[in-house]
């Protein structure tokens, strides 16, 4: 029996409710940390008897002799981890694996810069993620990183290509193995179509994005964040505003206010809503390779090197934020894109994937042929009740705002005690002062019947004081 250590906050035979997702962050901050770590558990569960356990983005030197003793090797599929803010993160991981004696593997990691780099650029994590390179080849063969970019920079501080690293792409591609097609689709205004952004995005992508919504009256806003999460769930607080405030990211939005949200739990109900749609569209990585693996006509708008390196290397149907002006039509756009051309490259890419595991002596369901007979973690989900979308609590009933205000508030503040925070009653005051702002806002500006029912329940929930 084997068994893995590996990076994410929940194995996808896990289920939890919303509310212990938020409070647990189970999604590391970004739902879309899902997907990747999915296709690294379908392709590593070669049998029943290899068996995973989450780390739950929990990193610590001191469990070394643990880890030693428990499991076979660990796993780390990253994101773009070598940035100025995963700096102690980075430190502590290279404190820990220099402890550990069994293999360590990264499969895939990012340099997060900006959207066109410079060879020569440094950065103050420079020695960090040279440190942090040398400890994991010490446990392993290879790493892989998610693009070129990333390559270039592990060269530049001294690793070799191809011997030390190599690109891999984003294993999320890889989910279902070598075949990827994208179905034929007819995109029309009556279309259903998915929508994903960040609020992150220049002004002109944001407000390609908005307008081109309203090209789609049947569409529907898949957040990602774990702060549209609780939004989602509770109706507050609004995401912070930014200086080109055409992000949804209040509860009184349209999209939130008719209905037109869905908060994905789980990689696979997500895929399968995403098999619905004629066409999906937005600026979230994550968000348009779901809909890509899920074999829905995607378009990716990058904002960023981390974002650029991966379009490029899968071939992803993209358009690059600086083609985009004020009269940039969703239809013109459509109308030139050849959805099918990251399926051209697809194959290539996984061989090299492959490639990569095999270097390292990663065991996985591809050892016999590209198409395996059985896919143990398929089998395992097909047991399990996963948990559905989320929608927005101004679509619910009276007594479901009531049971999310209640459950969240309680799990929360269990949580807190536990952590034995000296400030918890404060910290609770001030969510309750953060509810009733939200209460006056509403109020004063609309007269929805769903809404005033979320009122209704945010009132309720004060009177609790």
């Amino acid at each position: 029996m084997k068994k893995y250590l590996i990076r994410s906050g929940i194995t996808p035979l896990q289920t939890f409710t919303p509310a212990e997702m938020i409070v647990r962050n189970s999604i590391g901050g970004n739902v879309g940390n899902l997907v990747y770590a999915y296709s690294v558990y379908r392709t590593l569960m070669t049998d029943d008897d290899v068996t995973f356990d989450a780390d739950n983005y929990h990193i610590n030197p001191d469990r070394a002799d643990y880890i030693n003793e428990n499991y076979d090797a660990y796993i780390i599929p990253l994101a773009d981890a070598f940035r100025s803010d995963f700096i102690s993160s980075m430190k502590k991981y290279t404190k820990l694996i220099k402890k550990l004696k069994i293999p360590v593997y990264i499969i895939g990691v990012g340099l997060r810069t900006t959207f066109e780099p410079k060879p020569d650029d440094k950065f103050e994590f420079d020695d960090v993620v040279r440190d942090f390179i040398k400890a994991v080849l010490e446990k392993s063969t290879m790493v892989g990183v998610r693009g070129q970019i990333t390559a270039d920079y592990l060269s530049r501080l001294g690793f070799r290509e191809g011997k030390d690293h190599m690109a891999i792409g984003c294993p999320s591609m890889y989910s279902f193995g070598r075949e990827l097609t994208i179905r034929d689709t007819t995109i029309t205004p009556e279309s259903m179509v998915t929508v994903n952004s960040s609020r992150l995005s220049p002004k002109n992508v944001l407000d390609f994005i908005t307008r081109s919504m309203d090209e789609f009256p049947d569409h529907y806003f898949i957040p990602q964040w774990l702060k549209e999460m609780r939004l989602t769930y509770i109706g507050f607080p609004n995401i912070p505003k930014i200086e080109h405030n055409n992000y949804p990211g209040k509860i009184t939005d349209d999209v939130y206010v008719n209905n037109r949200v869905r908060y994905f739990l789980n990689v696979p109900t997500w895929l399968d809503f995403l098999k619905q749609a004629d066409f999906s569209f937005g600026a979230r990585l994550h968000g348009n390779i779901a809909a890509t693996i899920a074999g829905t006509p995607s378009l990716l708008i990058p904002k960023d090197g981390r974002m650029r390196e991966l379009t490029e290397y899968h071939h992803l149907t993209h358009i690059w934020a600086k083609d985009i002006d004020d009269n940039t039509n969703i239809w013109d756009v459509i109308e030139k894109l050849d959805f099918h051309e990251v399926s051209k490259y697809q194959g290539a890419n996984f061989d090299r994937y492959i490639d990569f595991l095999n270097t390292n002596k990663i065991d996985h369901i591809y050892k016999n042929g590209n198409n395996p007979a059985r896919v143990p973690l398929d089998d395992a989900i097909a047991k399990v009740n996963l948990q559905p979308p989320i929608q927005s609590i101004a679509s619910c009933d009276v007594q479901e705002a009531i049971k999310r205000f209640e459950t969240l508030t309680t799990l929360e503040q269990q949580a807190k005690a536990k952590k034995g925070n000296s400030k918890d009653k404060e910290q609770y005051h001030n969510i309750l002062a953060e509810k009733d702002k939200q209460i006056k806002y509403l109020q004063g500006t609309l007269n929805r019947k769903s809404v005033r029912t979320a009122l209704k329940v945010a009132n309720m929930f004060a009177s609790k004081k």
